[in-house]
């Protein structure tokens, strides 16, 4: 039996959405893989204290407990992970600041002989009343802000991805306000960004699955040429970014046939019935397969 470690928790501002996703995998291996692998809950709590089974435990002490790790945390304990020489599937420093920052990914691309579009979008830090002051005169400052930089339809949401929180779309100026200060009184930092109208297209790649270097599953829907652009685009990303396990990559296309580029992540979303879901099926496989793959193909690598 291979015992899979999951990171979840930690000390950053996400600790909610990792605690979520960390749990997503541990149920996903207990209800799917179970014949093969066991899930070890390795919680880090706000602290900063490890906790393996429930118990404080020593990072270094997690090579006795775990064959693997899957990091669902900070990218910080990526280089821990490193240190102790154990398998691990973990987001960097880098790669976390390419999903974070569209002004880093496209730097980075730039910087790697590619150059694409991206829908402009501006981060807003979490609200801080003693510092910032009323919520309104918060939200009025950022809002003009943003509307000197890029005009409207503008979406806005929280900056950690927190499915709770939801999406808004402004599409006027007082709107913009109304949603910054809704937001702002949550406490999560901000993204407002361009609404680019267009068909949005969600590519995924697998390293090392089916025998290719980056398999790039095919999508439904598209003429012949967009599929093939945007495969190679996305093949030329997945290869620029250090072949990650996983990527997921965002497109929109513009009536024009003008291609934005409009985020990549790397943790992938499990369940069935998500969008790498079905692609999955599309090509006769199933999310937890494709889990499988990339525990094993972590493992199989060369760890020094």
């Amino acid at each position: 039996m291979i015992k899979v470690g999951v990171i979840r928790g930690g000390t950053g501002e996400n600790y909610s959405g990792s605690l979520e996703r960390g749990g997503a995998l541990i149920l996903n291996i207990q209800d799917n893989l179970s014949e093969k692998f066991k899930p070890v809950d390795i919680l880090i709590d706000r602290d900063g204290v490890w906790h393996a089974g429930g118990m404080p435990i020593a990072p270094a002490d997690l090579n006795h407990r775990v064959d693997i790790i899957w990091n669902a945390s900070d990218p910080e304990w990526k280089k821990v992970l490193e240190n102790i020489y154990i398998p691990h599937i973990s987001t960097g420093h880098l790669a976390s600041s390419l999903a974070d920052s569209r002004e880093n990914l496209a730097k980075y691309l730039k910087a790697n002989e590619m150059e694409v579009k991206m829908p402009r979008h501006i981060i807003l830090p979490t609200y801080q009343a003693d510092f910032d002051g009323g919520e309104e005169r918060y939200a009025v400052k950022k809002a003009m802000e943003i509307f000197e930089k890029f005009a409207g339809p503008w979406i806005v949401k929280s900056f950690t991805g927190d499915t709770d929180t939801g999406v808004r779309v402004a599409k006027t100026y007082p709107e913009l306000i109304s949603a910054i200060t809704e937001f702002a009184s949550r406490g999560k930092s901000i993204l407002v960004e361009e609404l680019v109208a267009g068909k949005e297209i969600s590519m995924h790649t697998l390293s090392g699955f089916r025998g290719e270097e980056a398999y790039t599953f095919p999508i439904g829907h598209g003429s012949t040429q967009e599929k093939e652009t945007l495969s190679n685009l996305t093949k030329k990303i997945h290869d620029i970014i250090g072949m990650p396990n996983y990527l997921k990559t965002d497109f929109i296309l513009s009536p024009r046939g003008n291609i934005y580029l409009s985020n990549v992540s790397f943790h992938p979303d499990l369940n069935a019935d998500s969008h790498f879901g079905q692609v999955c099926l599309s090509v006769g496989a199933t999310t937890h397969q494709a889990f499988e793959h990339m525990l094993n193909f972590a493992l199989n690598k060369k760890w020094t």
